[in-house]
């Protein structure tokens, strides 16, 4: 009956986890569902830092998923 626009049209996407749950924080491969493009997603809970970046390879591009 009634819908969650929080989960309507999601942008993005977890691809990978690399930490999760532990108590120092999360990272997070994250990619954008309507550019390809993969992100670094980090969360730190002792300092309350989070943190968004392009992933990019040995030659400093931009990691795109097609």
């Amino acid at each position: 009956m009634f819908k969650s626009k929080r989960n309507e049209n999601k942008r993005f996407y977890i691809k990978s986890e690399l930490v999760k749950g532990l108590d120092i924080g999360q990272i997070t491969i994250l990619v954008d569902r309507e550019t390809g493009v993969n992100y670094l997603h980090t969360i730190w809970h002792a300092t309350g830092g989070v943190g968004m970046t392009p992933l990019l390879d040995e030659n400093g591009k931009v990691i795109v998923d097609k």
